[in-house]
């Protein structure tokens, strides 16, 4: 029974998210799977990634094949960095505490990438936000400076009629 790793899609129109599963390839896109090892939500940013690295690397080393979407969020996660890093374990190039302290430090590495990429973002939200802020500041300020002086004409025409007026009376 040949099996992938791959997507299963759930969530409403317009908004997907997905399951990673390990499922036999002769099985529908959403049907019967034989074990979730994760979930894939693309609507934020960064997208979210929950994976059971353990749970894929074995089913990696047993021979499942991931998709070409799978195989890179695999890739992401380390899964694919953990499944080689065992391969050498096993032909003995490395021992077992250095193949951990290899994945471990491509680990920090990869959350500092990404704690950096969310920093950016909401750096740049924050200056998109003050940006606004101060366009609006500016509008509303020239919106006032454009109504004053239609009150003062109208204080000044109110002034003029009443001086016309009080002259008229006394002819």
């Amino acid at each position: 029974m040949p099996v992938k790793i791959r997507l299963q899609r759930h969530g409403k129109k317009g908004k997907p998210y997905y399951w990673i599963v390990a499922a036999d390839s002769r099985s529908k896109r959403d049907g019967k799977y034989l074990e979730k090892l994760g979930a894939y939500n693309p609507n934020t940013n960064p997208a979210t990634i929950e994976l059971n690295v353990d749970g894929a690397v074995q089913w990696l080393q047993n021979g499942a094949q991931p998709t070409d979407t799978a195989k890179a969020i695999l890739s992401y996660k380390g899964a694919m960095l953990k499944n080689h890093l065992a391969g050498g374990v096993r032909k003995g190039a490395l021992t077992e505490e250095q193949a951990e302290a290899k994945f471990n430090a491509w680990l920090e590495e990869k959350a500092a990438k990404i704690q950096a990429k969310a920093d950016g973002l909401s750096k740049a939200d924050a200056e998109a936000k003050a940006k606004a802020i101060e366009a609006e500041k500016a509008v509303n300020e020239a919106r006032i400076a454009a109504a004053a002086p239609v009150i003062e004409e109208e204080v000044a025409e109110d002034v003029a009629t009443e001086e016309t007026t009080a002259t008229n009376e006394e002819e």
